[in-house]
C-alpha cells in the first residue's frame, strides 16, 4: 500500500533517476507548482493583460496563505525576490537603532547589509558548532539594538529555537533568516517573539527562485517611511499623479512597480501545497531521515560535523578529504549534495527516502576506500 511519502514523490518528477539530497542549495518543485505558473503565462500569452485584475486579486490571496503559514497578518508581508532583498528591507528599518548582535556561523546576507550601512556587528561565537541561545541574554552578551540569526545555520545545520530567543531578546529586536527553515519547521512569529523575517522560495519552499518573501512587524512598518517606493506604493496608484501620493502603511509599500506575477503564483501554490499536507508531519519526516541518515554515517565511522538533539534539522555536515574531488565522484553515480570547505553537506527533505540515503552513504564508503593507498 503506498504511503503519503509515497504519494509526495509522484509529485516531484524532477527526483526521477537521481538521487537528490540537497534541498538546502535548492529544491525541486512540485507539480503544483508548475501548473500554477505554467497557467499563467498561458494566460499571459492568451490575454497580454487582460487578467491584471484577477492576478492582482491573486496576489493579495497569497499574500494572506503566506501570512497564515507563518502566524502573521497580511500587511506585514511584502514578495521580494530573495532573501537578501528582505534583509535589507529590514535594515532600511533599523539602522538608526543601534548595534547588532549575531554569530560566527551565519551566512553572509544576515550579516553584511547592517555592516555595509556602517553599523558595528558583534559576533558570538559556536561552541562545538551550537549557538547557545544564553550567550545572547542581555548583560551576558555585548550591548544590541537588534539580534540577527538564522532559523537554521546554513553552514552545518544548527536549529535555534526561535521562541527561546523571543523570551530573551528583551528590549532588542528580533530579525531572522529562514531561508534554511521555512518550508520544512513550523514558524509562528507572533508567538516566538519574531520580529521581522525574510526567507528565499527556492530552497525547502520547493517553489523556485525569485519566490520569496519579508515580513516585518506592524510596529517597525509605522515607525519611518520606506527608503524606496514605486508607482503601486501609494493608497490610489490608479489616479496615476505625478506630483504626491500617500504611501502605503503595509509592507506591500516596497513592492516596486508591476508585480512578479509568476514567483508570486509559484510561492502561492507552494505554500498551498505544504499546507496540505502539515508543516508538523513534514517537519517530523524531515527529523526521522536526517536521524537515520546520521546514524548511517555514525555506523560507517564518518564523522559528523552538525548538531543532533534540539539543534538537529535536515542538514548534515560530514567531515571529508578533497571535498571537490567528493562532489565529482558523487556526481558520476547522479547523487546531488553540497561541497563545504570541511567536507560535504547532505539535505533530507519530506520528498527523499531512506533507499536515498543508503545510496549515498554507500558511494561516500566507496569514495573513502579509493583514496586509500
Amino acid at each position: 500500500m503506498a504511503t503519503l511519502w509515497d504519494e509526495v514523490r509522484a509529485d516531484y518528477p524532477g527526483l526521477t533517476g537521481k538521487v537528490y539530497l540537497n534541498a538546502a542549495a535548492t529544491s525541486p518543485i512540485p507539480r503544483p507548482v508548475r501548473e500554477a505558473v505554467a497557467a499563467f503565462y498561458g494566460e499571459l500569452e492568451e490575454g497580454g493583460d487582460r487578467h491584471w485584475g484577477k492576478w492582482m486579486r491573486r496576489r493579495e490571496a497569497v499574500r494572506e496563505t503566506v501570512a497564515r503559514f507563518i502566524g502573521a497578518d497580511p500587511e506585514e508581508i511584502a514578495f521580494v525576490p530573495n532573501t537578501s532583498t528582505g534583509i535589507n528591507l529590514i535594515v532600511d528599518l533599523l539602522e538608526d537603532d543601534g548595534p547588532v548582535l549575531s554569530d560566527e556561523l551565519e551566512f553572509p546576507t544576515v550579516t553584511l547589509p547592517w555592516i555595509h550601512r556602517g553599523m558595528t556587528v558583534q559576533f558570538v561565537p559556536a561552541v562545538e558548532g551550537v549557538l547557545r541561545v544564553e550567550s545572547f541574554r542581555e548583560g551576558e552578551a555585548p550591548r544590541a539594538a537588534t539580534i540577527a540569526i538564522s532559523h537554521v545555520q546554513f553552514s552545518n545545520g544548527c536549529r535555534q529555537d526561535l521562541t527561546a530567543f523571543g523570551r530573551i531578546k528583551g528590549s532588542r529586536h528580533l530579525v531572522v533568516s529562514g531561508s534554511q527553515s521555512v518550508g520544512v519547521f513550523p514558524v509562528d512569529v507572533g508567538q516566538s517573539g519574531v520580529d521581522a523575517l525574510a526567507t528565499a522560495g527556492h530552497k525547502w519552499l520547493g517553489a523556485g527562485f525569485g519566490a520569496g518573501f519579508c515580513f516585518i512587524r506592524k510596529q517597525i512598518l509605522d515607525r519611518r517611511p520606506p527608503r524606496a517606493i514605486g508607482w503601486l506604493s501609494g493608497e490610489d496608484p490608479y489616479a496615476f499623479d505625478n506630483r504626491q501620493s500617500r504611501v502605503l502603511s503595509s509592507n506591500a509599500r516596497t513592492e516596486l512597480g508591476c508585480p512578479s506575477f509568476g514567483p508570486i503564483h509559484a510561492l502561492g501554490a507552494a505554500v498551498d501545497y505544504l499546507s496540505g499536507i502539515g508543516i508538523e508531519a513534514i517537519a517530523e519526516r524531515v527529523l526521522a531521515l536526517n536521524t537515520y541518515l546520521t546514524s548511517q554515517l555514525d555506523r560507517h565511522d564518518f564523522e559528523i560535523l552538525s548538531p543532533g538533539g534540539a539543534h538537529r534539522s535536515g542538514e548534515t555536515l560530514v567531515r571529508l578529504p578533497e571535498p571537490r574531488r567528493a562532489i565529482v565522484f558523487l556526481i558520476e553515480r547522479n547523487i546531488h549534495v553540497t561541497e563545504k570547505p570541511e567536507g560535504l553537506r547532505i539535505s533530507t527533505h519530506f520528498y527523499n527516502d531512506e533507499a536515498e540515503i543508503d545510496a549515498c552513504v554507500d558511494a561516500l564508503v566507496a569514495y573513502r576506500e579509493q583514496l586509500q593507498p
